[in-house]
């Protein structure tokens, strides 16, 4: 029975993992096909802006709603709920880029409904995986993020080169409900008796480095995470959280700018073909891939070891992370050719992912019921993130462009990429200040 429970729970590991993915291959799948399409039908950059953000809008307003549903419903019928209604719409809407008030509609449809994925896939994880190996599950099932990103990149514009814009949306959908299959048939919630353990974190507990004298409160009783009330003052006004929050906004500042603009650096800055670049302009998304389950691997040894503390080990992860890739942002406008600036972005995107083992998983240990509620609050600060980010990027190129003439000098792009590198340099600091790897709601 213990050989099937850890079997279990690591095929719920794995297709969470494969969830992320197909929703990242999602999001590039339709910026490539929307991007041709409406190329091809002369639509204005101003009008494709619009519906290429139409996705982040919808997308931050079900963070919340995300967490208060699957921690009242369930995380794993929510996380189900959600790939039936995005890969429904992918499938039924027509991409027709003159149709805007359809596809402003589907997208917002689309960002709601991938909006409720990761609070649920908190929840689920909270539920079923031991404390000692949240760092190496979380940080495996997020990865799955940034392989769908590069894999979308590199095989879908072959899509659409020979079957269309439409394939792609096609594809997606079938992808989605492939997965959904998966999850309804092999998906469970844990055994009342080892839910209730891992909620209550005792589940594991012994694995842990605990502080001199404390004792380890074991849970009893029939109450469920899904019959607790929620603790929103004490959420919201909670230190800690806050710190998971400001690092959440920071990661997502970088990654969307980054994930937005660096194409346009590479053509634009450094006056390079990305048709001739290869897979060279996929590196720093499997970099991104490779550096995030090394940093779960790496903070359960020391966790498991006793070599630190679950505190010391989060503070340990993200301030490495955040700092080194501090500083690889504020030197990509240094590298003046192809190979210096994929490396620099491989070395700042990797850290990046790297600093997730710190505050990322953070939300399970300080709120293991309340998993899912804390990162749809975080969450919802990374989209703003990327919202505000990816806008005001556009604003300073504007700005750079009317005083050097052109984008191709370092100057133009200074700016760019120095706010994201300040921005890690605080928040590594407001983490190591206010966070705690210790469990603070009950």
């Amino acid at each position: 029975m213990k050989w099937m429970k850890f079997l279990k729970r690591y095929l719920i590991v794995i297709l969470t993992f494969v969830s992320t993915c197909v929703c990242y291959i999602e999001r590039v799948g339709f910026s490539i096909a929307y991007t041709v399409a409406a190329d091809a039908a002369g639509i204005n950059q101003s009008s494709k802006g619009t519906i290429l953000s139409t996705f982040y809008y919808g997308y931050a307003c079900s963070q919340v709603p995300g967490g208060w549903a699957a921690q009242k419903i369930g995380g794993r019928r929510v996380l189900l709920l959600s790939f039936v209604i995005w890969s429904s719409t992918c499938f039924l809407v027509p991409l027709d880029p003159n149709r805007v008030t359809i596809l402003v509609v589907a997208r917002l449809l689309v960002g709601v409904a991938q909006g409720f994925i990761f609070p649920s896939i908190h929840t689920v994880l909270a539920q079923w995986v031991p404390p000692h190996e949240r760092s190496r599950s979380v940080s495996l099932t997020t990865s799955g993020m940034y392989l769908g990103a590069a894999m979308g990149m590199l095989v879908l514009p072959s899509l659409v080169k020979f079957r269309g814009p439409q394939s792609v949306f096609l594809a997606e959908a079938a992808l989605g409900v492939m997965w959904s299959f998966l999850w309804y048939k092999y998906a469970t919630d844990p055994p009342r008796s080892e839910h209730q353990k891992a909620t209550g974190t005792s589940f594991g507990e012994s694995l842990l480095p605990t502080k001199a004298g404390q004792k380890i409160k074991m849970e009893n009783g029939p109450a469920t995470i899904r019959t607790s009330k929620i603790p929103w003052k004490r959420i919201l006004v909670c230190g800690p959280v806050w710190a998971i929050v400001v690092n959440n906004f920071t990661f997502h500042y970088a990654l969307y700018v980054l994930m937005n603009w660096l194409p346009t650096y590479f053509e634009l800055g450094l006056q390079l073909s990305l048709q001739e670049m290869g897979f060279a302009k996929m590196l720093p998304y499997f970099n991104m891939f490779i550096f995030s389950n090394i940093g779960g691997v790496v903070a359960d040894h020391l966790i498991t070891k006793r070599i630190m503390s679950v505190t010391k080990t989060r503070k340990f992860l993200n301030t490495v992370g955040f700092i080194f890739s501090s500083l690889a942002l504020m030197a990509l406008p240094i590298f003046r050719t192809s190979g210096g600036a994929v490396f620099c972005s491989s070395v700042a995107l990797g850290f990046l992912a790297l600093g997730r083992a710190g505050f990322a998983v953070n939300h399970m240990d300080i709120a293991p019921k309340y998993a899912g509620i804390v990162m749809g609050v975080s969450n919802t600060a990374g989209t703003l993130a990327g919202i505000i980010g990816v806008d005001m990027t556009g604003k300073l190129l504007e700005a750079a462009q009317a005083e050097y003439s052109d984008l191709s000098s370092p100057e133009s792009w200074r700016a760019v990429f120095f706010i994201p590198g300040l921005l890690c340099v605080f928040s590594s600091f407001i983490f190591l200040l206010f966070s705690t790897g210790e469990r603070i709601f009950d």
